[in-house]
């Protein structure tokens, strides 16, 4: 699919192309390829001179060539985008060439970007940019507001990351944590968990990105003073990814020592029916190896005699550690 941006009355329009010649009816800041065919990028090689590069989505690309300036002036930047999908959390590799030197707008540059998949991001971005009018100026303008964007979802997804643990807190600190309960709240915990870790690493790979921006000198005074807002909202994250992980690790400990508590209980049921039938178990012993021949033909009252001795003898403990509180 391909989708370009262009300004008009300071708002943002998006238009579906389906053909090279609807690529000469438009003056596009920001073109946007996702999922991109054969034919599509050809149409952008042919009208924008732009080749995008085989590895443009790889997820094996090392870490320091994800963010480089061509000798003509092209600026490439590779950086992941977090989907807070609770069945299936993910991040997207995206690929950004900003271009500021193209021919079909020379004077705000032309950014592209290619990814496999639609982007919360990139929606949250669109939305906003049709109903505030100048919010974006040009190209530049799009790849710091995508990435201020990208900082305030890893917040909203914290926020819900809170109201979850919240839930579970109260479960887990309201005590009678069955197995099954504990089951549940162990998987919503490590769920939790790795979101969390996902967003500490979104957020690191935005500030690396904006680093770059900073350092190649590309930023007016406005943007790069907008640039550095983006990093310090990004370092205040990371106390609050900290916090998350404290009290992910407290409801594990806390769940973890239910866990246990259920099970000495099931030992502490064998224990004390182990002690409790030691008595009756010597007195059946004693009672059969003191006979020469059968019991009943020696002593007739033998056996009411030793079974109410075994009863008595079992009930004594019982009573005993049901006093001291043992058995509940």
């Amino acid at each position: 699919m391909l989708n370009i941006f262009s300004l008009a009355n300071g708002r943002l329009f998006q238009e579906e192309i389906e053909s090279l010649e609807e690529l000469s009816k438009f003056q596009p800041i920001w073109v946007d390829l996702e999922s991109p065919s054969l034919e599509e990028k050809r149409w952008v090689k042919q009208y924008y001179g732009l080749s995008i590069p085989e590895d443009a989505m790889d997820e094996d690309i090392e870490e320091s060539a994800r963010f480089y300036k061509e000798d003509n002036g092209e600026l490439h930047i590779r950086s992941d985008f977090l989907i807070a999908d609770d069945a299936d959390p993910r991040t997207v590799r995206v690929a950004f060439i900003l271009n500021l030197e193209n021919h079909a707008l020379k004077s705000r540059g032309v950014l592209f970007s290619i990814h496999d998949e639609d982007v919360p991001v990139f929606r949250l971005l669109r939305m906003r940019a049709r109903r505030a009018p100048g919010l974006i100026e040009d190209a530049k303008e799009v790849l710091l507001k995508l990435f201020d964007a990208d900082a305030e979802y890893s917040a909203d997804t914290l926020e819900g990351i809170y109201d979850e643990l919240e839930k579970v807190s109260n479960k887990v600190l309201a005590g009678d944590v069955t197995d099954a309960m504990a089951g549940e709240v162990l998987g919503a915990i490590a769920h939790h968990e790795d979101m969390n870790g996902r967003i500490r690493r979104n957020v690191m790979d935005t500030r690396r990105a904006v680093s770059f921006m900073m350092r190649s000198k590309m930023l007016n005074a406005e943007q790069f003073e907008e640039a550095r807002q983006i990093l310090r909202d990004i370092d205040s994250l990371d106390s609050h990814t900290a916090f998350l992980f404290d009290k992910i690790n407290f409801l594990m400990d806390a769940t973890v020592g239910f866990i246990n508590i259920n099970q000495n209980k099931i030992i502490k049921i064998f224990s004390v029916a182990s002690v409790a039938l030691l008595p009756p178990t010597l007195i059946a012993s004693l009672y059969g190896m003191n006979f020469k021949f059968m019991p009943e033909l020696d002593w007739a009252l033998g056996y009411p005699y030793a079974l109410a001795l075994m009863v008595a003898s079992a009930l004594v403990p019982m009573w005993y550690f049901r006093k001291r509180g043992w058995l509940k």
